[in-house]
């Protein structure tokens, strides 16, 4: 499946995954027993990947990168990639059939993330729907230095509790930094990055409309929620992405071109060792 799906889309590595096809890789990873990450990129992951080297090294250590974001599968199909629709997977949709397939098998999830209460208040809004889920949780406003007692007291948290996913909700960058300062010593199956998941679920963040996400309009409904804190991500960061779009189109146009003038002269030194090879004289 990674090979075949996988794609290299504005300077980073992306898979083009639906959410049965996500659901898929978690039970394998369980059945297998490894520990994978499974990350997202969406506009702004891009932006913050191409300027911070640590952003660099957490997709470096992921084993998948799912697409969080409609505009990148519409630059995807605009570059020639047969991404599709249904391979842009968000949280907001795909928490509610993670978890039925979290409570029919039997999956451990432990949450990390959101104001102190929010993901309590999620959590039981998820068990309520899906009987049987097995779901812990721990807020993530603690102190992130790595040997502080705050986070030392989470893992431990985390590691008795022995889930086959744990899902780091603190927003971008602090959930990519937090994984990979501990990965070494989180216990975990699969270890999600799922942003503001559990507020929507709660209902502290207003989920977009559905259908807003399906035509790539999502970001302005977040953009007139939240205006200060995202003004800048999406009414600046993009034109950074735009800029990293226009320098792909530029160097496949080259390559283009590069390729045709290969063709011209193959197919004229084709010709000259035809001719002559007939104008050789009989021996």
């Amino acid at each position: 499946m990674k090979n075949r799906f996988s794609y290299k889309l504005l300077g980073a590595q992306v898979d083009a995954l639906s959410i049965p096809d996500l659901n898929v890789l978690i039970e394998e990873s369980i059945d297998k027993d490894d520990k994978w990450i499974i990350a997202n990129h969406n506009l702004h992951s891009l932006y913050l990947f191409h300027n911070d080297l640590k952003m660099q090294a957490f997709y470096a250590k992921a084993e998948y990168t799912h697409i969080d974001s409609m505009p990148l599968v519409f630059i995807g199909k605009l570059l020639g990639f047969p991404m599709k629709r249904e391979q842009r997977v968000t949280y907001a949709d795909w928490v509610w059939p993670l978890m039925a397939e979290a409570a029919n098998k039997g999956w451990r999830v432990f949450y990390l993330g959101s104001k102190p209460g929010v993901a309590e208040k999620g959590a039981s809004i998820l068990c309520q729907r899906f009987p049987g889920l097995q779901i812990a949780c721990a807020h993530g406003y603690i102190d992130m230095d790595k040997d502080s007692q705050e986070n030392l007291a989470t893992l431990a948290a985390i590691n008795a509790y022995k889930p086959h996913i744990l899902m780091v909700g603190m927003g971008m960058p602090r959930q990519e930094y937090w994984i990979s300062e501990n990965l070494e010593h989180i216990h975990t199956n699969i270890i999600l990055t799922t942003g503001a998941c559990m507020d929507y679920v709660a209902g502290a963040i207003p989920t977009p409309p559905r259908w807003m996400g399906k035509v790539g309009l999502e970001w302005l409904y977040r953009l007139l929620c939240e205006p200060k804190r995202l003004w800048r991500r999406y009414l600046l960061e993009p034109w950074f992405v735009g800029t990293l779009f226009l320098r792909e189109i530029w160097s496949i146009s080259n390559q283009q071109k590069k390729n045709k003038l290969l063709i011209f002269i193959s197919t004229r030194f084709h010709k000259f060792v035809v001719l002559s090879s007939f104008s050789k004289p009989y021996q």
